[in-house]
């Protein structure tokens, strides 16, 4: 019975110790830890620039489709009953006025009647393609961050592992002081870098889908327009 009494003795003292040694490690501890190797400290510096230059592209981005996307629903009616009239003067100028994808398009297509409907219809495709780059400015940096940062997060893997095993070959036990940093600058900069790539991934996809439907209109009001001009030839 004694024997029975000290072993309960011995496992409550030994869970006790366990609770007084456990210490829960702060997010912010964590990157410290793995920013004390030069290389982590890189790696994350590295990541940390491309994700605040991926959330600028992406406010920059969204915020001109947001102009772009706004179009006065009476438009094209307008443009259709100016040129029906022959009142080609005030059809560009109220393309001019209107600041829009498709206004400027149709402003150049506007500006070459008179000259055969090939030439009208080359000008017009040619700016919008001109007009489509230009929605799709600085997009490519969140296409390549989200392939590339999740690389760069295991390339930080991969050194901080190597920096684990380099210490541990030098040890005669196992001292966790010792190999925790290499451990942490794995884990972190892992992290790190899947968090910036999903963050670009979505960002991208979202802004492409964006781009689709003023992609579609300007499509639509081209052939409209293009409709209008063969209207007289019928």
């Amino acid at each position: 019975m004694n024997t029975i009494f000290l072993l309960q003795i011995a496992q409550d003292t030994t869970g006790v110790g366990i609770e007084q040694n456990y210490k829960e490690v702060a997010i912010w501890q964590a990157v410290s830890d793995a920013a004390s190797d030069f290389m982590g400290l890189l790696i994350l510096l590295v990541l940390a620039g491309m994700s605040f230059y991926g959330v600028y592209v992406f406010v920059e981005r969204l915020l001109a489709l947001k102009r772009a996307s706004k179009a006065d629903p009476t438009f094209l009616s307008k443009i259709k009953d100016l040129l029906s009239d022959g009142k080609i003067d005030d059809a560009k100028n109220l393309c001019i006025r209107t600041e829009s994808p498709s206004a400027r398009m149709l402003e150049k297509g506007i500006s070459r009647l008179g000259k055969p409907v090939d030439i009208v219809a080359s000008t017009i495709d040619n700016t919008g393609k001109l007009e489509i780059s230009r929605l799709e400015q600085r997009l490519s940096f969140l296409a390549t961050a989200a392939g590339a940062a999740p690389m760069i997060g295991f390339l930080g893997t991969t050194i901080g592992m190597v920096k684990t095993f380099n210490a541990m070959k030098n040890l005669d036990s196992l001292d966790l002081g010792t190999i925790a940093p290499g451990i942490m600058t794995a884990m972190v900069t892992t992290v790190a870098g899947l968090i910036v790539g999903i963050m670009a991934y979505m960002g991208y996809n979202y802004l492409v889908s964006k781009i689709s439907k003023v992609v579609y209109r300007m499509e639509n009001d081209a052939m409209e327009f293009m409709d209008l001009l063969h209207k007289p030839s019928k």
